[in-house]
């Protein structure tokens, strides 16, 4: 997935409901990093930016004063493809860890760092410091991706919250519930128009470019044919309950870590809100993850490994809530914007009401 459909709402969204303290982001080089940190607090928060000048030396600057040192000297002769710039432990002497005591002092929440590598490892003071302020203030920092054990520690951490542009949400899988008869709307509701497509095929947009693996599973060949098209996986088959839909889903993404459940006829859900889902799992991806709209729980809902057996043997009929009831004290929520996003269509007059809403969300 694009590492610009990480917005700063939707990364927020999920900071704060996962509890967690400090927040980390990590990718290799051009991943986005300090640009994602800069969208995330674009005002003038306290704390330290580093830079290089290319083939030359790295820089460390105060964001309040302004104040910059050199840190780094440029060596070609070091081994290797990267890490060619040799240390100046006094940068950090004289500003570095001055800057980051400075800001345990201040009344701002928040403290920014960008970067921590391989320079700043091989400074201990600095590294005391740093260490320091994470347990002073809140810390948003750039982490440079390397196998360099305080830097994996750092991101290991229980009260860090990880943002890996390289992988934001992990393995795991989306199956797509479009097996209803549809009693109560008197057609097939999946096939109604919905602004100019397929109802359930605003499903498909919500949750494209999101999951490592998606499958839809349906009894109608006029569903799985259009999926095909699109290169979406498909299961169709005749079986007649709920519970048959979830383990023909599940057995198919079996080699995922976490899996997403999603209905095919709740057209207003918005990327977003899948996207906090997927996002916020990935940091904590031994719980279920649901959405809530103030006291309204509701789909989609993700699930973790450990419950897969437990959905391959739903009670006839039945359907994931019968997990989401046996572990209660296991779910976590994510909230959605509005109260429409969780709303289905069971019947005519229901798709009326989200036309209607949708049509005055577009003018």
């Amino acid at each position: 997935m694009p590492v610009s459909k990480l917005t700063a709402d939707c990364i927020w969204n999920s900071f704060h409901k996962s509890g967690k303290r400090h927040l980390i982001i990590t990718g290799k080089r051009g991943s986005g990093k300090s640009s994602l940190l800069a969208k995330l607090f674009p005002k003038n928060v306290p704390g330290i930016t580093t830079w290089a000048e290319r083939e030359k030396a790295v820089f460390l600057r105060d964001n309040l004063s302004g104040e910059t040192v050199q840190i780094g000297v440029f060596y070609p002769a070091l081994p290797g493809l990267e890490n060619k710039m040799i240390l100046q432990s006094d940068g950090f002497a004289v500003l570095g860890i001055p800057a980051l005591n400075r800001c345990i002092e201040l009344p701002d929440p928040w403290v920014t760092i960008d970067e921590i590598g391989y320079l700043e490892v091989g400074c201990t003071a600095y590294i005391e410091a740093l260490l320091k302020l994470f347990d002073k203030k809140q810390v948003a920092a750039v982490v440079r991706k390397q196998e360099i054990p305080f830097l994996k520690e750092l991101c290991d951490r229980n009260d860090v919250f990880i943002i890996d542009l390289d992988d934001p949400f992990g393995n795991i899988g989306c199956v797509i519930m479009a097996s209803g008869f549809g009693k109560r709307f008197g057609t097939n509701k999946l096939l109604s128009d919905f602004h100019g497509s397929p109802l359930f095929s605003r499903i498909l947009d919500a949750t494209d470019d999101i999951f490592s693996q998606r499958v839809v599973v349906t009894r109608y060949p006029e569903i799985a044919q259009y999926c095909e098209e699109r290169g979406i996986q498909t299961i169709l088959h005749s079986l007649p309950y709920r519970s048959d839909t979830v383990r023909l889903g599940i057995e198919a993404l079996s080699n995922t870590n976490r899996c997403m459940f999603a209905p095919a006829d709740q057209p207003l859900l918005r990327r977003e809100t899948v996207v906090s889902l997927a996002f916020s799992s990935k940091n904590d991806p031994d719980n279920i993850w649901r959405t809530f709209c103030g006291n309204t729980p509701g789909s989609p809902v993700i699930f973790p490994k450990w419950s897969y057996k437990d959905l391959q043997d739903l009670p006839e009929g039945k359907g994931g809530s019968v997990i989401i009831k046996k572990y209660p004290e296991r779910v976590r929520t994510v909230n959605a914007r509005d109260i429409y996003e969780l709303k289905d269509v069971d019947t005519p007059d229901d798709l009326n009401e989200l036309l209607k809403i949708q049509a005055k969300t577009d003018s």
